[in-house]
C-alpha cells in the first residue's frame, strides 16, 4: 500500500476495473479439458498446428469417446453466430487412431498426416477451397491396406462436422458446385438435412492413383455422408485422367459445402426448414 500511495492519482493502477488481472488472480488452474481458451469478445488464440494433437498414449485414452469444442464468440449482422463453429474428434479403434479438428469458420489451413499421401492431397483441396481449417492426425493398419484409415478419417470428418454445426440456425443449408480440373469436370450437390444419402456417379479409369485405391473415394465420402448427416450428390461429366477427376471431385464438394454451411444474411438466425428443424437423423 506504501508503494501504491506514492503512484499519481492518474495511475491506470489506481482505476483498474474490477475484472483486471492485476487485482483478480485466477482461482485455480484451467480443466485439462479445456483445449482453447477465448474472451468474449476475441477469436480463439491461434496455436501452432502441432499443439492441436500432442501423441501420447495417455492422450489417446483421454480422447477415446469423442469431444467437441466451442469457443465464445460475438453474433453477427445477421443475428448469427460467427468465427466458433468448431468440432473436435478423436476416433480410436483396433485398426486406427485417428483425431480430427475442424473450424468451419476458418482461413483454409491444412494439415493433414493420415500416412496416406494421396488422401493427404485431398485434404487440402477440402481446406483451401472450402476456406475450413482441416487438421487431421492418423495411424492406421495401412500395412495391410488403406481402408480402414480412409474409412475412420471420413466417419471422424463427418463427426466433426456434424458438431461444428450444432443446430444449424441461420446456415444456406445447401450447396452447389461444378469444378472443372482440365480435361474433367465434376458436378457436386448436397443439402445439411440431417439425412444421410449418396449418390455417386463417377468413372475412374485407373484402379490407382500412386499407391491410393480408387474405390475408395466412393467409401470415404459415403463414410463422411454416414456420420455427418448429409445428402450428397456427386456426378462426372467429363474427364479421362483418374488424378484430374477425383482432385475435381473433392475440389467441388468443398466449394458446395462452403456455400452451404455460410450464413444466409436474410435468414437472421432461423432454422432452414418449414419444420423448423434440421437434425441427424
Amino acid at each position: 500500500m506504501e508503494l501504491l500511495s506514492n503512484l499519481p492519482s492518474s495511475s491506470p493502477l489506481l482505476h483498474a476495473p474490477s475484472s483486471s488481472p492485476l487485482l483478480h488472480a485466477p482461482s485455480s488452474s484451467p480443466s485439462p479439458k479445456s483445449r482453447v481458451r477465448v474472451s468474449q469478445n476475441l477469436l480463439p488464440i491461434r496455436r501452432k498446428p502441432s499443439q492441436y494433437f500432442p501423441i501420447s498414449s495417455q492422450n489417446r485414452r483421454r480422447m477415446e469417446a469423442p469431444t467437441t469444442v466451442r469457443c465464445s464468440c460475438q453474433a453477427g449482422d445477421n443475428g448469427s453466430p460467427t468465427g466458433c463453429r468448431i468440432g473436435e474428434v478423436a476416433r480410436v479403434t483396433k485398426e486406427t487412431d485417428v483425431e480430427v479438428r475442424l473450424n468451419l469458420d476458418g482461413t483454409g489451413i491444412a494439415d493433414s498426416s493420415t500416412g496416406i499421401p494421396f488422401l493427404d492431397h485431398m485434404l487440402d483441396q477440402l481446406a483451401s477451397h472450402g476456406l475450413f481449417d482441416v487438421h487431421v492426425k492418423a495411424r492406421g493398419d495401412i500395412h495391410i491396406d488403406d481402408h480402414h484409415t480412409n474409412e475412420d478419417v471420413a466417419l471422424a470428418i463427418g463427426t466433426t462436422l456434424l458438431k461444428a454445426l450444432g443446430d444449424r440456425k441461420g446456415i444456406n443449408r445447401f450447396g452447389d458446385f461444378t469444378a472443372p480440373l482440365d480435361e474433367a469436370l465434376v458436378h457436386v450437390a448436397l443439402d445439411l438435412s440431417g439425412r444421410p444419402h449418396l449418390s455417386y456417379d463417377i468413372d475412374i479409369p485407373t484402379e490407382r492413383v500412386g499407391t491410393y485405391d480408387t474405390q475408395l473415394v466412393e467409401h470415404f465420402f459415403q463414410s463422411l455422408v454416414n456420420t455427418s448427416g448429409m445428402t450428397l450428390h456427386i456426378r462426372q461429366l467429363a474427364g479421362r485422367n483418374s488424378h484430374h477427376i477425383i482432385e475435381a471431385t473433392f475440389k467441388a464438394f468443398a466449394r458446395a459445402l462452403r456455400q452451404a454451411t455460410e450464413y444466409d444474411v436474410r435468414r437472421r438466425g432461423t432454422v432452414p426448414s418449414s419444420k423448423g428443424v434440421l437434425s441427424r437423423s
